[in-house]
């Protein structure tokens, strides 16, 4: 095998690796974003953990993040809930930040 091959090879693992990061990311993301619109909508226990395992089936979606965000802002709306946009995508990033350091650190 070439060095060419040898550095192909290596990047092709290197990017299905990032890939595979990224999206247990975005699954954690949204169990946690989850379980945090949950207890906004008051929702607890078994009730929390079903909406929130809800948001993490919406990743195999190819529009997964506009998927939650809009279930999100449709529910918090129904509830009468109270929570910008901007909030709403605020802690999406923060949550997203906050689980793949979780990965990272084997948690």
């Amino acid at each position: 095998m070439s060095t060419f091959d040898q550095r192909e090879e290596s990047f092709e693992k290197r990017f299905a690796h990032d890939e595979e990061l990224q999206f247990r990311a975005e699954a954690r993301r949204n169990k946690l974003l989850g379980l945090w619109a949950a207890e906004k909508l008051g929702k607890t226990g078994a009730e929390a953990q079903a909406y929130a395992d809800g948001l993490v089936a919406a990743e195999i979606a190819a529009d997964a993040d506009s998927r939650v965000f809009n279930q999100i802002s449709k529910d918090f709306a129904a509830a009468g809930i109270d929570q910008s946009e901007h909030q709403i995508l605020r802690t999406m990033d923060e949550l997203l930040v906050k689980a793949k350091a979780e990965i990272q650190a084997g948690k």
